[in-house]
């Protein structure tokens, strides 16, 4: 947590006094740094939830189906952080909230909504084996949406979304590119830190009932 917070520090202040201010959008470009990092980080935590339904699949482990729910949980919050921060971008920049025809907009709501529905499920089914199995399957079929996600940028072609990212490097000044690296891996080391925090919050919690349910003297499986 420690270093989240410094690394956290350290891009605040690279975003807000050292980066040079974008030749086309001034000022406001500044929210690239904020928006874009969030959106990755989100996507590496719905793909490490799917890494942990399918070795929960292969092992069968209640904990790496817990590894797994906590992944996805962070990865949601985290989408949700960029669809408030995105049309807030985009209204200051393109005069606009949301644009329906934009691939990259509508493939990352998508993929959010789709990650919602998985609490749906995992809260409609009793707690046990099978909830975890359903919720490990559900995981996976959507980790094919993510690569769709990311490469619809490049095939959207709008304004909205300009491509930043090519084959041979990023199209940005070498500081802006320093800065957005600094700021990604200060929200990677917070998310992790708080993806520890949780899950071992969620450990306490199924030990706390554990006790509880054998004070009362019911069965409590292992």
């Amino acid at each position: 947590m420690l270093a989240a917070g410094s690394l956290l520090v350290l891009s605040t202040l690279l975003i807000a006094l050292w980066v040079p201010a974008d030749r086309a959008e001034g000022f406001r470009q500044r929210i690239f740094y904020l928006h874009v990092p969030i959106a990755l980080t989100s996507y590496v935590f719905l793909v490490l939830g799917a890494f942990f339904a399918a070795r929960y699949l292969l092992r069968r482990d209640p904990l790496d189906d817990l590894r797994s729910y906590v992944a996805i949980h962070q990865g949601v919050i985290l989408g949700t952080l960029v669809l408030i921060s995105g049309p807030i971008w985009a209204k200051v920049s393109w005069g606009v909230w949301w644009d329906w025809s934009d691939k990259q907009l509508n493939t990352f709501l998508l993929v959010f909504l789709f990650y919602c529905a998985y609490f749906m499920l995992r809260f409609s089914v009793e707690e046990g084996a099978r909830r975890e199995r359903f919720s490990a399957i559900y995981a996976l079929l959507g980790i094919g949406m993510i690569p769709l996600s990311l490469g619809a940028v490049h095939l959207a072609g709008t304004i909205h979304h300009p491509t930043v990212f090519h084959h041979d490097g990023a199209a940005m000044e070498d500081t802006m590119f320093l800065t957005f690296l600094v700021s990604w891996a200060s929200f990677l080391a917070l998310a992790f830190a708080l993806w520890r925090l949780e899950l071992r919050g969620k450990l306490l919690a199924q030990g706390v009932s554990r006790l509880q349910r054998q004070v009362r003297g019911e069965t409590v499986l292992p």
